[in-house]
C-alpha cells in the first residue's frame, strides 16, 4: 500500500507510532502539565469501544501513567502548574513527557535545545541521554555535536538538503 492510497484515519493511526518534540514546545497554556501530557491519550481513548462502560478506569490509569512519565522527568513538583510558570528547560521536558505519554516506537527531537540557555539545555540533554540508555528509539534533529557523537549508535550529517556523511559516530567524527 501506498501512502497515497491511505485514509486519513489509516495515516492519523500510523502517526501516532512517532512521538514528536518540537523546537518551540508547543505546550497549550490554558491546561496543567498533568493535563498537557494527559491530554492526546485521552481523546484517544474516547474512540474505544469500551470508553462510556469504563471511562473512570480508563482516565485513573491514564493519569497515574502520565504521573509517573513526570515523575521520571523531573517535575513531579510541577505537576498542576502552568507552562508561563516553568522554566523553558521545565517546558522542553513537559513536552517530552506529553510525546512520551502515547508510547511511540520513535521519538522524533527537532532541534530539542536550541530555544534553551545553556544550563537549560544540559537539562534537556541529560533526559534524552537518559531515554538512550533505556534503548529509546530516537531521531534527533541537533547542532549539539558533542552530544550527538556520545549519544547517537548512528549519526547523518546534512548539509542543504544532501546527506554528506553516514555512519558510526566514531565514523563520522573521527574518520570523516
Amino acid at each position: 500500500t501506498t501512502f497515497s492510497q491511505l485514509s486519513d484515519s489509516d495515516i492519523r493511526n500510523k502517526r501516532l507510532h512517532f512521538g514528536l518534540v518540537f523546537q518551540s514546545f508547543h505546550l497549550f497554556p490554558q491546561y496543567t502539565v498533568l493535563k498537557n501530557v494527559t491530554l492526546a491519550k485521552e481523546l484517544l481513548a474516547k474512540k474505544q469501544p469500551n470508553y462510556k462502560q469504563n471511562k473512570k478506569e480508563i482516565l485513573i490509569n491514564i493519569e497515574e501513567e502520565a504521573k509517573e512519565i513526570i515523575a521520571s522527568m523531573g517535575l513531579e513538583e510541577r505537576m498542576y502548574h502552568y507552562p508561563h510558570q516553568l522554566s523553558g528547560g521545565q517546558q522542553q521536558r513537559v513536552a517530552i513527557a506529553r510525546a512520551l505519554a502515547l508510547k511511540p516506537d520513535i521519538l522524533c527531537f527537532d532541534e530539542p535545545t536550541s530555544a534553551l540557555d545553556p544550563e537549560l539545555t544540559g537539562e534537556v540533554l541529560k533526559v534524552i541521554k537518559e531515554l538512550a540508555d533505556c534503548h529509546t528509539t530516537m531521531i534527533i534533529v541537533t547542532h549539539e555535536m558533542s552530544f550527538a557523537k556520545e549519544v547517537a549508535d548512528q549519526v547523518i550529517f546534512m548539509d542543504d538538503g544532501y546527506i554528506v556523511e553516514q555512519g558510526t559516530p566514531i565514523d563520522v567524527f573521527e574518520n570523516p
